[in-house]
């Protein structure tokens, strides 16, 4: 009998771990996407996910962002080095652009690009500000107590957006990367770090999204600081291999890369440099 059910655990495995790989290969995932996965369902089941059905979309006014650019402009240097202690003191004229990013969800009517936008800039905006909340400070890792998915600083729902509870994790994992196929979102979006794409010193406005998205892919690929690609080396920031499922739907990772630099030679082996999670701080 235990030797039946031992067979039986192990079948069910097998089958399971067969399953497994034939979806990952499907939908071309790697650990990353894996991890996301499972450690998501982990959080409907504590209770914790953002309740997304809840975001009511309905026929809104589009929402200007003129306020968040006068900010970066006087705060973020071209380089994206941040000066957090000034946006402390400018923090009236903060708070009133993250009122409006929360009192104004994107509508049914908005355009694709007029979405991108909004998630890219509430996401940005929203990080200064968990950022400011909790400094003086080395690194955003420094928040919360590092539980992925449950209570790591992305997952802190620590603002709202249409009356929900939310996380910089939603944004940009369940929204971003889920709702738009648009990979140039990775360096759009800014984790407070020194590893992370620079934090653009202008908002994003639907009107030249276009622009901006390809200014700072083609920055980010060609900064010798996140990426050392030349005709004997090809050493890749982890974002290339954390979300790489996200840069090749529609062709390979050689293929995107190839689009920003004419450097890479794909005989190289590829490795990636090691993320450091240091404040972006002036």
């Amino acid at each position: 009998m235990k030797i039946k059910k031992r067979k039986l655990l192990l079948y069910s495995f097998l089958l399971f771990a067969v399953f497994t790989f034939g979806y990952i290969k499907y939908y071309k995932m790697n650990i990353n996407d894996v991890g996301l996965k499972v450690l998501g369902w982990v959080k409907k089941m504590k209770g914790n996910a953002v309740d997304l059905d809840k975001l009511t979309a309905m026929n809104t006014p589009t929402m200007e962002h003129h306020n968040w650019t006068t900010l970066l402009k006087k705060h973020v240097t071209a380089a994206g080095q941040v000066n957090y202690k000034g946006f402390i003191q400018d923090s009236t004229l903060l708070q009133a652009y993250l009122d409006d990013l929360s009192t104004h969800p994107p509508g049914n009517n908005w355009t694709e690009e007029e979405k991108i936008a909004y998630w890219i800039n509430a996401y940005n905006a929203f990080t200064v500000k968990l950022i400011v909340d909790h400094y003086p400070l080395k690194s955003i890792k420094d928040i919360g107590d590092g539980l992925p998915m449950i209570n790591s600083p992305w997952d802190i729902k620590f603002f709202k957006i249409g009356n929900i509870d939310f996380d910089l994790n939603t944004i940009e994992h369940e929204i971003l990367r889920k709702e738009f196929t648009e990979p140039r979102i990775h360096f759009a979006i800014n984790c407070a770090s020194f590893s992370c794409p620079k934090l653009r010193n202008e908002a994003y406005f639907a009107s030249k999204l276009e622009e901006q998205l390809e200014e700072q892919t083609l920055g980010f690929i060609n900064n010798p600081q996140k990426n050392i690609i030349n005709e004997t080396e090809t050493e890749l920031s982890k974002i290339f291999d954390w979300f790489q499922s996200d840069f090749i739907k529609k062709s390979s990772l050689f293929d995107f890369l190839n689009r920003y630099t004419a450097s890479l030679n794909e005989a190289n082996k590829v490795t990636y440099v090691e993320y450091d999670w240091a404040l972006n701080e002036k």
